[in-house]
């Protein structure tokens, strides 16, 4: 039988997977992070289903980082997070419903969008609600119709909700949202691979 998405995270931790996802998803991470600051100066942040806090904690050690913070509903997650970093702000609520206190300048995201009923709601609700004008929203997806090795992962995975869109479809949810300047492109393509697509837009 399947599980909810929450419900497989919250056991990766017990497992000790979650050790894998800063390896498997480094070099689209540090793509995404490269690209998305290079013009900032000082830039508040916030990881969008953040795990077990890899990115935050990577993130916070960029001198022009004033602060980051990380959010995720995986109980597990958050509270291995909080004891490997207490430096860094760690949240444990619904992406679709919570909101920050102060808007921000950059959102990321890791392998999380697709694992929503509603991805489209999410997109909107932090255009809406956690940006800043002119912040940035970028997020990386390994699950996608171009990609076709990872079509299986829901049946290997046992997961219930896995969303399997185009790519022209993610960027027409960054476009009905109000993304400017919105683009895409695959990081780490090899063969049988068709890379890590990236989706990027300032608000």
């Amino acid at each position: 039988m399947k599980k909810a998405p929450i419900e497989v995270f919250d056991s990766w931790v017990t497992l000790g997977k979650d050790e894998g996802m800063q390896k498997n998803h480094s070099e689209a991470v540090e793509n995404m992070i490269s690209f998305a600051t290079k013009k900032l100066e000082k830039f508040s942040f916030i990881d969008a289903g953040c795990g077990n806090g890899w990115v935050v904690r990577s993130v916070s050690k960029i001198p022009n980082c004033i602060s980051a913070t990380g959010v995720d509903g995986a109980f597990n997650m958050i509270d291995k997070a909080k004891k490997e970093d207490p430096q860094n702000n760690y949240i444990c609520e619904n992406l679709l419903t919570w909101s920050p206190k102060e808007k921000v300048n950059l959102v990321h995201s890791m392998e999380v969008f697709y694992y929503l009923e509603n991805p489209e709601a999410l997109i909107q609700h932090i255009y809406s609600n956690w940006l800043k004008e002119n912040a940035r929203l970028i997020i990386g997806l390994d699950f996608y119709l171009e990609n076709p090795i990872s079509h299986s992962w829901p049946e290997e995975c046992g997961i219930s909700i896995m969303q399997l869109l185009s790519k022209s479809t993610w960027k027409n949810f960054f476009i009905k949202a109000g993304f400017k300047g919105v683009e895409s492109w695959s990081v780490g393509a090899k063969e049988n691979w068709s890379g890590t697509l990236v989706l990027t837009g300032t608000k």
